[in-house]
């Protein structure tokens, strides 16, 4: 099972469970100076996409954890977790610099976090190391990071089960972005009520072919 939790921006908190009685608790790019408050946040891992200030507070997050900052293979309590290099922008890096896509693999899901992608597509070698997903985490807001129109290209190419639009315009936030409802508009979407936090089990995913777009609360 998996408890999924927005705080905005691209920051994530993931309860993992299993059978076994074995958990873990993930948070990804918590955040800093960006005009949100980051709610109180535990966890066993922390993955950061990048270094900078809306995505590495680090520092925030209790619990002693264990911090990726980069590309690599990790296991740590039975999560199996791949960061892959990626540009932060769509000139190989030379404007914004570099971004990590992490997937991690728990309880037979697969989720996948974009982090800051500015990248209008992936690349081939990419696309090998992502393989399939069920669940994914994609910047919709542009400026920073790929537009609404790029985020559905990109979703194209992964073909997930379930999106999860993340660094969007939402209120308080300092930095300057598109609504959402651009991105659902491109997706053929009127409206989706949003939910305060979203529990998966593999057993109710989606099926191959039915995508559904989860929007959060933050």
């Amino acid at each position: 099972m998996a408890k999924i939790y927005w705080a905005g921006q691209s920051c994530f908190q993931i309860s993992l469970s299993n059978s076994k009685d074995n958990s873990a608790e993930v948070v990804i790019d918590p955040y800093s100076d960006i005009g949100l408050k980051l709610p109180r946040l535990s966890a066993d891992i922390v993955m950061v996409t990048h270094d900078h200030p809306d995505h590495n507070n680090i520092g925030a997050v209790a619990g002693s954890p264990f911090v990726i900052q980069g590309p690599g293979e990790y296991e740590i309590k039975e999560v199996f977790i791949r960061g892959i290099p990626s540009f932060h922008d769509d000139k190989e890096g030379k404007e914004r610099g570099s971004n990590t896509i992490y997937i991690f693999e728990s309880e037979n899901m697969k989720f996948c976090h974009l982090g800051d992608l500015g990248q209008s597509q992936l690349s081939d070698e990419q696309m090998e190391k992502i393989d399939s997903v069920d669940v994914l985490m994609i910047p919709i807001g542009g400026v920073y990071t790929i537009s609404a129109n790029a985020a559905q290209k990109i979703i194209s190419q992964i073909e997930p089960k379930i999106v999860i639009p993340m660094h969007y315009k939402i209120p308080g936030l300092k930095v300057e972005l598109d609504e959402l409802s651009k991105f659902l508009k491109i997706m053929g979407k009127n409206a989706i009520e949003p939910v305060d936090k979203l529990t998966l089990k593999f057993s109710l995913l989606p099926k191959e072919g039915a995508m559904e777009i989860i929007v959060m609360k933050p």
